[in-house]
């Protein structure tokens, strides 16, 4: 069984995603920033399998501490999945610095910071997995979007270097680029109006386990999930 570090995980993908995982026998290291729903997330049937890990990922001294208690409790780290993100949608003329600092930081700079602090420790153990769950529009770009695009653009580019860089040391990177997800991430309430035709966060959730679960020779570099209602 794997020790995971998942980013993101109090609600929607990052929340499915640790259920998943540890009903799977993994032990998660659970991050983000609202202790009070990591601790019920790691309660019940998950307790011992989901450890709570309340960070910050803005704050470059907090996710170094999480990291490093997560080693202490778990001893290794096997797989690291980059969940945690952000958007704000408004025309380029809206937005302010302070946004665009804000969305950059959580989607590209913690994305880095994380993978940074993960790689060495792999690279000791002679194998490991990162993930990225990114997004359709990591690969297009929409209107008002200019931000959170161009965030997920930079995402995505710096996991598609690093898997060329270390693919010699045993060390995956798999990105997967999530269309439209039933997630409050969208403004509206789960379950309603038109949300009933997106994904659901479990079937992003199980794509990444598909990605976890394959063999030790595979790597899936890339893998696309949209809904049918949705066109690409």
């Amino acid at each position: 069984m794997k020790k995971v570090l998942l980013t993101g995980a109090s609600k929607g993908i990052g929340k499915a995603l640790a259920i998943s995982l540890a009903e799977a026998g993994h032990t998660v290291g659970a991050m983000a920033r609202s202790k009070d729903a990591l601790e019920e997330l790691a309660a019940g049937d998950y307790q011992g399998k989901i450890i709570p890990l309340p960070a910050d990922l803005s704050s470059k001294a907090q996710m170094k501490e999480t990291f490093d208690s997560f080693l202490q409790e778990a001893g290794s780290i096997d797989i690291l999945i980059n969940n945690a993100g952000a958007g704000i949608f408004k025309t380029a003329e809206e937005l302010s610095l302070e946004e665009w600092d804000k969305i950059m930081s959580l989607n590209a700079r913690a994305t880095f910071y994380m993978c940074n602090l993960a790689i060495p420790e792999m690279k000791k153990q002679g194998a490991g997995h990162i993930i990225g769950v990114a997004t359709d529009v990591s690969k297009r770009t929409i209107a008002n979007g200019s931000l959170y695009c161009a965030s997920k653009y930079a995402q995505d580019a710096f996991l598609g270097s690093l898997r060329k860089e270390v693919r010699k040391d045993n060390i995956k990177v798999s990105v997967i680029y999530p269309g439209l997800v039933d997630t409050y991430f969208h403004g509206a309430q789960t379950g309603a109006g038109t949300q009933v035709e997106f994904l659901n966060p479990g079937d992003v959730a199980d794509s990444v386990i598909h990605i976890v679960n394959a063999p030790a020779h595979v790597v899936i570099d890339e893998l696309m999930i949209h809904p049918i209602s949705q066109e690409y």
